[in-house]
């Protein structure tokens, strides 16, 4: 199914992590627009850390900014206030406990404050090509709808994944169902008709499809 969903990729409009980290594959910039996605929709994430990156793409530039030039920046993001302040105290961080240096394991990403795992497997996957697995709410739900694993919660579905997802497939698995979910099989009345995947799919779960 993974290979099967990996020729369907350049048909798909790419989400905005992944645009990102195309252009640029600097850890802090994938950092901040990790952090920036949270409860957002990639348009507006894609356009916000652009305007974000003209002032500051780096800790000690970001630490320059007052909170209101990083909030009408960013600005429609969801939680723009939280988000500045967090960008910020994340700067600090980096600058007084990693030499200015976003670090490429994910236990010493989650000591970041508002880094949560999601974001930790984004950075080390995305920006240093290492192994993790991201499980967003696409990656959570689409596992779950393949049959693939049995889970309640993203957490339990990362130590799922890891305990039976071939490790050839880990870096890409996130970006390739996020995509997957974004334009086929989304939350609500997925497409199934034109599903590539879906003479393999049980559809768990799914009540209303077109």
């Amino acid at each position: 199914m993974i290979g099967r969903l990996r020729r369907e990729v350049p048909g798909w409009r790419a989400t905005a992590l992944a645009v990102v980290a195309e252009r640029s594959r600097d850890p802090f910039r994938v950092l901040v627009a990790c952090l920036l996605s949270l409860r957002t929709k990639d348009e507006t994430t894609d356009a916000a850390s652009a305007r974000l990156f003209t002032l500051a793409d780096t800790p000690e530039a970001m630490r320059r900014l007052r909170p209101g030039q990083i909030e009408r920046a960013i600005f429609p993001v969801g939680f723009y206030r939280t988000k500045a302040r967090v960008l910020l105290g994340v700067s600090r961080d980096l600058i007084e406990r990693f030499d200015g240096t976003v670090p490429d394991r994910i236990d010493d990403l989650l000591t970041l404050k508002g880094v949560g795992r999601k974001t930790a497997n984004l950075v080390v996957t995305q920006a240093f090509n290492k192994l993790g697995i991201c499980v967003d709410t696409h990656v959570h739900r689409i596992s779950n709808r393949l049959g693939y694993v049995k889970t309640k919660t993203p957490e339990e579905t990362e130590m799922a994944l890891r305990a039976r997802l071939p490790r050839r497939s880990w870096i890409g698995y996130n970006d390739l169902l996020v995509a997957f979910g974004q334009n086929v099989c989304q939350p609500v009345s997925p497409r199934c008709s034109g599903c590539p995947i879906r003479a393999a799919c049980p559809r768990v779960g799914v009540t209303r499809s077109r």
